[in-house]
């Protein structure tokens, strides 16, 4: 079982972008994906605040992450984290299928 567990909800067509990924982020959001495997690629919201937490753990960066996305359970790893150059919060994150 995985140390890391992230709350994700999936977004729509109309909310990927850079408008709306800059507007998710205003509201306390972290734009992500999900890809690799057999299954299609899916873009998901996590919250800021878990994503910072779970951050502060080395650990996540090595580690298979468990996303709940409603009722599914996706495992993976992240494969790139993009911050903000001043700030340093997290941006956008890249998780890859384990």
């Amino acid at each position: 079982m995985a140390n890391f567990v992230l709350n994700a909800q999936a977004r729509a067509e109309d909310k990927q972008g850079k408008g709306a990924s800059r507007r998710l982020r205003r509201e306390a959001l972290v734009p992500a994906i999900i890809y690799g495997g057999d299954a299609e690629p899916v873009t998901v919201t996590l919250e800021l605040r878990e994503v910072v937490k779970a951050l502060e753990n080395n650990a996540f960066f090595e580690e298979v992450v468990e996303i709940k996305i409603g009722d599914k359970v996706e495992n993976v790893k992240i494969q790139a984290l993009q911050r903000h150059p001043a700030k340093n919060t997290p941006m956008h994150a890249d998780f890859k299928r384990a």
